[in-house]
């Protein structure tokens, strides 16, 4: 009797299961859509481990030639359509811009910041974006010269003695010093470092596997992110103390008020000094290392190059004086390089996720 009872419990409550899947898939068109062809891998963990168990070239190109140039998969915690086809793309970045939207997996925006200007749109986007705009501007950089020469300057010195450099790495250690630059100005010795030891941490966790289970690069990662907000609250206070108006990037952010007088709180700024760093660095970072890769290949450009720069050089007393920025702007080999390379080889890093707007 008590079996029977048991079976017929289940079989209402599977009943009721189904009449509801059913009536969801009724109300929402989306479940009903159909998806393109591909894998989802294992609940949960979907394909990341078969992603980073092998180069991640190979791991898409597999994926493209069994399901073709648009496909389904689950990456670090999150479903996704990869588009490998130019015409897909140009579909979803140009002429139907209007039916997606930007989107990120919740893993980066803890690591970012939800407040990163990347992870919204509408007002609250624009107003960030202009800010970033103006702590770049040509007069916030002309200002910046000195300090990237010295930089650039230090970074040569410490490639000297004839050892086997990663240039990539290099480039990336080298842009993020001058990212500090341009966000904070002349910052702190012990302050940089504790950002680089933290930030370095962040970076490392950003595409593992999202898990709290402790000792893991994605829990690692979180700490440090929790680091990184307590320094740059630290930083953001002593700027307040001292009542400074630079018109580096923390400057812009500290000074901004929206139309109902507002301001930005310490979290939204923090999360949007890290969003910019990581929007900048490793984008900046490849492309300066495949600048250098095809200078190095075509050594006649190169050494057009070179006696260009070298000519600024020996007029500033062989490196005695600083650069200026009127001399930035009397390089025209080197920016025909620059704008040439951004034109053929333009830098899109990174994954992409988009969410259909229904």
């Amino acid at each position: 009797m008590e079996i029977c009872f048991l079976m017929y419990v289940l079989f209402t409550l599977l009943s009721l299961l189904l009449c509801i899947i059913y009536r969801r898939s009724k109300r929402d068109p989306r479940i009903r859509a159909k998806l393109p062809p591909g894998s989802m891998g294992w609940p949960f963990m979907g394909e990341t481990l078969q992603l980073y168990s092998q180069d991640p070239n190979v791991f898409f190109a597999t994926k493209e030639r069994r399901y073709g140039e648009i496909f389904k998969t689950h990456i670090l915690g999150c479903p996704c359509v990869m588009l490998a086809s130019p015409d897909a793309a140009r579909f979803v970045l140009v002429t139907q811009a209007h039916l997606f939207k930007p989107t990120y997996p919740k893993s980066k925006e803890d690591l970012i910041g939800p407040s990163a200007l990347f992870f919204h749109q509408a007002d609250y986007h624009l107003r960030l974006r202009k800010l970033v705009q103006v702590s770049l501007s040509p007069e916030a950089i002309r200002n910046l010269v000195a300090g990237v020469e010295a930089i650039a300057v230090s970074a040569l010195g410490s490639w000297a003695g004839g050892h086997v450099i990663n240039t990539y790495i290099e480039m990336k250690k080298f842009s993020f010093e001058v990212g500090i630059l341009a966000i904070f100005g002349h910052l702190e010795a012990r302050y940089t470092e504790e950002l680089k030891k933290n930030y370095v941490i962040v970076e490392r966790g950003y595409n593992s596997f999202p898990t709290k289970i402790p000792g893991t690069l994605h829990t690692k990662a979180l700490s440090a992110r929790k680091r990184l907000s307590k320094i740059l609250s630290k930083i953001i206070r002593g700027r307040k103390e001292k009542r400074y108006t630079e018109k580096d990037l923390l400057g812009c952010l500290l000074n901004s008020r929206n139309d109902k007088g507002e301001i930005l709180t310490e979290d939204q700024i923090a999360d949007n000094i890290i969003g910019v760093l990581f929007a900048a660095q490793d984008t900046t970072a490849s492309v300066m290392t495949w600048i250098l890769k095809y200078l190095h290949d075509d050594p006649k450009l190169l050494e057009a190059v070179k006696a260009e720069q070298k000519a600024i050089y020996v007029s500033n007393d062989e490196g005695n004086h600083p650069l200026t920025w009127s001399q930035t702007r009397k390089m025209p080999i080197t920016y025909k390089v620059s704008t040439a390379f951004h034109v053929t080889h333009p830098s899109l890093l990174g994954l992409c996720f988009a969410q259909v707007l229904c």
